[in-house]
């Protein structure tokens, strides 16, 4: 039997859908439970998910040592530091700022692929959309204000989880484009990766905090809003992170890492209507203007390269 091929648009649309929604599962996480374990959750109930997954489909793990090698350090940029950042800056900012912070990706990953792979044309006008992000971003922080700005802390940690985004991705296709045979070998071996850095870390922090929790998973904020914090940060982590990685994975397959990590245009936009209506958060003038300025960047960026005038022998240009 033939399984049906989902087009990359519908897995790209899906995508904004389901991490647009993880700020505010990561929000509900926080009654309840401490950044770290909500990372830690997150990655090992994603991992369990995207390895069973596999195993009925007949994904194979990959078995050499350098790609397992390569895979702790994305696993580092794009499951580890960003799951553990973005509740950390949640803590200080709204769920809908947070989302915000995270649509800086495409951006990050057009200065890392100047940085890492030197091969790719990334032309003017991409490069300009950079900088014209940043100062989107900086009409955000509102620096002119003195009081009534967002916490730049809080905040800047979120600018940070949404560009290490951008230099996972770059540093896959820079190290493991041509060993991707495609399926869920590769994204169940980089949550494997991830799961055991957050448990030896979420362990170290464990042992060493200071009100003594008697496990690592003990709630921290008190037993009221447990079960819930629970489910939520489960369904970020099943959804959000298991199924949420196949579809990633696919979509930079199919359109390469620049354009994949676009699907943070549609993700603040998700993230702030929810935080909105179910938190009731809202937001000052100079950071909706400010996110709007980043956004418009990063779709510039995502828009595919002018065709150059070719010769009538020349072979067809290859999108980026």
């Amino acid at each position: 039997m033939t399984v049906p091929r989902i087009p990359w648009q519908a897995k790209f649309v899906a995508l904004a859908l389901i991490w647009g929604a993880s700020f505010l599962l990561m929000k509900v996480g926080l009654e309840s439970l401490a950044p770290l374990q909500i990372a830690t959750l997150r990655v090992l109930s994603g991992a369990v998910t995207v390895l069973l997954v596999g195993s009925l489909l007949g994904a194979k793990l990959p078995r050499e040592r350098r790609i397992w090698l390569h895979l702790a350090v994305s696993g580092l940029c794009l499951c580890s530091l960003p799951f553990t950042l973005f509740p950390l800056g949640e803590q200080r900012v709204s769920s809908a700022l947070a989302g915000i912070g995270n649509a800086t990706t495409p951006l990050a990953t057009v200065v890392f692929s100047m940085l890492l792979i030197p091969a790719d044309r990334l032309g003017a006008r991409r490069i300009l959309s950079v900088l014209i992000g940043f100062v989107g971003v900086v009409v955000i922080l509102q620096p002119w204000q003195t009081s009534g700005r967002p916490d730049l802390f809080g905040f800047g940690m979120t600018l940070v989880a949404g560009a290490s985004y951008g230099l996972g991705w770059t540093y896959l296709k820079r190290s493991l484009g041509p060993a991707d045979v495609g399926g869920l070998g590769l994204p169940a071996a980089q949550l494997t990766m991830s799961s055991v850095q957050l448990v030896v870390v979420t362990t170290v922090w464990w042992v060493l905090h200071p009100d003594g929790l008697a496990a690592p998973w003990s709630p921290v904020g008190g037993s009221t809003h447990v079960v819930a914090s629970v489910v939520a940060v489960l369904a970020l982590g099943v959804v959000g992170t298991g199924l949420a990685f196949a579809l990633q994975f696919d979509v930079v397959r199919a359109v390469g890492p620049t354009v994949g990590a676009s699907v943070t245009y549609v993700i603040p936009v998700v993230a702030v209507g929810l935080g909105v209506t179910f938190l009731h958060e809202r937001l000052q003038w100079p950071q909706v203007v400010g996110a709007a300025i980043v956004l418009a960047a990063a779709v510039v960026i995502g828009m595919p390269p002018r065709r150059q005038p070719s010769r009538p022998a020349a072979a067809e240009t290859i999108r980026q």
